[in-house]
């Protein structure tokens, strides 16, 4: 009897548990369908009767307006995102995951004193004057793809996370292959990395995200329009409407059109994080299991 009731306790507490984390998803949903609905109504709708769970005098007016405008563009600068997006995260986890091993080689000299040359940066920096003339006058990162993509190739919170990872690997292991007569680079290919599968796709994730929405560095750096990554070329669309629609442009400039200025928040909302969305349920589980894998040591 005890232990029926010992098992009716948990299902109890499964079920209501169950039922929180669903209602949470729920609330966690709902913006994104309402993002979704507004940017298929009408522009009048939604001036009218404001935002909806469902669409309001459904069209696709926004969506025409932007690629009807800017298709080829936009494409082009989904191409250009593409590639900054995956080159900038396959460099990101070679520098950062060669850095974060070398951290974690105890017999390595001078290893704290580098540690914490990496984490004083995190603290403190030379603010952005100095960062933007390094990069321009030194580096010559200006009207380059490399702009969008060296600023920000290494993160040393990332660098720690993947070194608290390399640090749990046993050392045996190490010391095996050095028997074996592996240098530190075979072993940090054939070893290492093998075994940090889970915390390179987590890192990986992190530095996809991170070039995936970037636009700052395309702001700071590009001039050309063929150059625009996907990011910036819709804020400058969006910046265009806001413009008009606030009368900041004058009214003979739009052609007295009336134009879609909430809806297209929404649309460039649900083309900019679409793929993402797509993506990150594929992948949640390893990145799930990456950061704790990376927050605990025993």
């Amino acid at each position: 009897m005890m232990e029926k009731n010992r098992l009716l306790g948990d299902k109890l507490v499964i079920g209501i548990a169950y039922g929180f984390i669903g209602l949470f998803a729920l609330i966690c949903l709902y913006p994104l369908i309402l993002t979704l609905s507004v940017s298929f109504s009408s522009e009048q709708a939604i001036a009218k009767s404001g935002y909806a769970i469902f669409p309001r005098s459904p069209s696709l007016d926004t969506y025409k307006y932007i690629f009807v405008n800017s298709g080829m563009k936009i494409l082009k600068s989904y191409g250009v995102t593409i590639f900054v997006t995956v080159v900038g995260t396959a460099g990101a986890l070679l520098i950062t995951s060669m850095i974060a091993f070398s951290l974690s080689i105890k017999k390595l000299r001078y290893r704290n004193v580098l540690a914490f040359i990496s984490n004083f940066t995190i603290i403190f920096s030379a603010g952005l004057i100095p960062w933007y003339m390094v990069s321009v006058n030194y580096y010559g990162l200006k009207n380059s793809i490399l702009a969008l993509i060296l600023p920000s190739i290494f993160s040393v919170w990332n660098m720690f996370l993947l070194r608290t990872y390399f640090a749990s690997i046993s050392p045996s292991l190490y010391e095996a292959a050095e028997m074996d007569g592996a240098n530190y680079f075979t072993i940090y290919i054939k070893v290492a990395l093998p075994l940090s599968k889970t915390a390179l796709l987590t890192v990986g994730l992190m530095y996809a995200l991170q070039y995936w929405n970037d636009w700052w560095n395309a702001l700071i750096f590009i001039n050309e329009r063929n150059l625009f990554p996907l990011q910036y070329y819709l804020y400058n669309i969006l910046s265009n409407v806001n413009a008009i629609s606030s009368g900041r442009i004058p009214s003979g400039a739009s052609g007295n059109i009336t134009l879609p200025a909430e809806t297209v928040k929404m649309a460039i909302t649900v083309i900019t994080i679409g793929p993402i969305i797509f993506l990150f349920p594929y992948i949640q589980k390893y990145f799930v299991h990456g950061i704790m894998t990376g927050a605990v040591k025993e």
